[in-house]
């Protein structure tokens, strides 16, 4: 059974990571999460789940502006061919359905499937922000606090510049 937002926060806490969060009614896109969050402080991201032609499965979070050409993307990250995943496969792998993908799902990976790549420019913000595996609330985390969160849960990033014309 995948771990909720509960369980997220226990390991967050026993790894001494300070967290912030604010609850809000669902939101599942990046332009319902502009419309409603105000003036939270810090970058602000999408999430796509993507399989590609081989299996493969990746996590790429990246700030929720950029531009991602998904026709050349498999070759940014060096896989096959992409698409996104199916939300049976995202429910099953990561234990969130669409509207929800966050970095913090992989809490739920413990196969280690799912290859999270990060977009560079992303960590250039001290803080980010995520959904804590449901979408009615946003949780802000320190750059730092989020590395060291994956590397705990056993998917150390890749960190790849996959947005934009130079990447």
């Amino acid at each position: 059974m995948a771990k909720g937002r509960a369980e997220l926060m226990a390991f967050l806490d026993g790894l001494g990571i300070e967290t912030q969060t604010v609850e809000h009614p669902p939101l599942f896109t990046v332009a319902e999460s502009q419309d409603l969050r105000g003036e939270l402080p810090g970058g602000h991201t999408k999430n796509l789940f993507l399989k590609d032609k081989k299996g493969a499965v990746f996590l790429v979070v990246a700030e929720e502006e950029a531009a991602i050409d998904m026709k050349t993307l498999h070759k940014r990250i060096g896989s096959a061919r992409l698409s996104f995943g199916k939300p049976e496969l995202l429910f099953e792998l990561l234990g969130v359905v669409p509207g929800s993908v966050t970095p913090f799902a992989i809490i739920n990976d413990e196969a280690g499937a799912v290859a999270v790549i990060l977009d560079e420019p992303l960590l250039s913000h001290e803080q980010l922000n995520f959904h804590p595996l449901e979408n009615t609330a946003t949780t802000r985390i320190a750059r730092a606090d989020l590395l060291a969160f994956l590397k705990a849960a056993g998917h150390a990033p890749q960190v790849l510049a996959v947005s934009g014309e130079d990447a």
